[in-house]
């Protein structure tokens, strides 16, 4: 379908309901054509001769009429090139009625008043709309001139033309408004189910990620201290017992969107897992505290940052510094492990999507010396300040 007529495909039960108010609107149009009745009272009456062309005439005139309406408004599937091809045989099924019986009293100029009706609820272009019901008007006038009819029952009828056209065009165009507003609120809510979709996956995946290495570490140590440290291997099954009722009460939260991820909170954790494995660990600049934000964040960075510390890099010390400024709070961890090119998986593509979201970055790459350095930028704006 081209952008010039208004007949679009409709779908499941929405499409269905929406044919449904369409017919029931058509159905509405019939009563539209009681101007026709004069046309037809006289063609009743025998005024009109020959009756019998004028009848069949008039009758297919108000067919084709409610069919081109039904179009648009009923959103029927109709090929283009037949829905125009439609529009020009009813005007010129209109013209030829106009010429043959419009010399009478009887009004059959009032057809043009349905040509530029159906006009202007077909065309999408307002252009291509005002242009159908100038050219109705313009057949009025020629028409009216060329059977020598009273010069003020041509202007009454051209004037009314114009009237209705023009309201039907802004009627149409309001009808497009509010359908076209109906389908962005939809594809709004579709588009917020999807990024609930990504935010949920994102904040279980860097839940668990961290808690289940954390359980993968414990257990490590209670296998190796297990024949010559058994009440180490308490202490050790004791905390197993305890992260894992931790991470259990965390996608509780995660699921009920309760959850709140503070930096004090992740940096607490982090210093007692990186004890755990050997890993000394050093923290700079906490003492200012941060914006909701960069705090909820910075926490997420630390989780995700430290994970892979304690997985991959087989360091011996982390340092874990936040620097703030008037502009911007910046997040570093650096190990000095093995270091390597890092993979982005679902763990940092997650946090670089969070960080995007606030308008930060972030960054992974060696360090000067050796292992690896994390960098998280939060810039700072007036819609996010820092606490004081």
């Amino acid at each position: 379908m081209t952008p010039d007529t208004v007949s679009t495909m409709p779908s499941g039960t929405t499409g269905f309901s929406r044919n449904r108010r369409g017919l029931l609107l058509v159905a509405a149009h019939s009563l539209w054509l009681w101007l026709l009745l004069t046309p037809a009272a006289a063609i009743a009456h025998g005024q009109v001769r020959p009756a019998a062309p004028a009848a069949a005439g008039l009758v297919v005139f108000a067919l084709f009429y409610l069919a081109l309406v039904a179009v648009p408004v009923a959103d029927l599937a109709v090929r283009p090139v037949v829905h125009h091809g439609g529009l020009v045989l009813f005007a010129l099924l209109g013209i030829g009625l106009a010429v043959a019986y419009g010399g009478g009293p009887e009004g059959w100029l009032v057809l043009f008043l349905y040509v530029a009706t159906v006009g202007a609820v077909a065309f999408v272009r307002p252009a291509w709309g005002f242009g159908w019901v100038g050219g109705s008007v313009a057949a009025i006038v020629v028409i009216g001139v060329a059977h020598r009819l009273p010069a003020a029952d041509t202007a009454q009828m051209a004037l009314i033309t114009v009237l209705g056209g023009t309201l039907t065009l802004a009627f149409a165009r309001m009808a497009r408004l509010v359908e076209e507003l109906r389908r962005t609120q939809r594809e709004l809510a579709r588009t917020a189910v999807e990024q609930e979709r990504l935010r949920f996956a994102r904040d279980l995946h860097d839940l668990l990620g961290h808690t289940l290495s954390l359980v993968v570490v414990k257990a490590e140590v209670v296998r190796r201290l297990a024949p010559m440290d058994p009440q180490r291997v308490v202490t050790e099954a004791t905390d197993i017992e305890r992260i894992g009722r931790t991470a259990l009460a965390e996608v509780r939260e995660a699921v009920t969107g309760y959850r709140e991820r503070s930096f004090a909170r992740e940096l607490d954790s982090v210093r007692t897992t990186l004890a755990d494995v050997g890993i000394a660990v050093t923290v700079q600049g906490v003492d200012r505290p941060l914006g909701v934000e960069a705090d909820d964040a910075f926490g997420w960075v630390l989780r995700e940052g430290v994970t892979n510390v304690v997985r991959h890099s087989r360091a011996s010390r982390c340092d874990i510094e936040i620097a703030t400024d008037t502009d911007e709070a910046v997040l570093t961890i650096r190990d000095d492990g093995v270091g390597s090119r890092p993979q982005y998986g679902n763990g940092l593509r997650g946090l670089t999507e969070r960080l995007a979201q606030a308008g930060g970055t972030l960054h992974v790459g060696p360090a000067h010396d050796r292992g690896l350095r994390v960098t998280a930028r939060l810039p700072h704006s007036p819609t996010r300040g820092w606490t004081s």
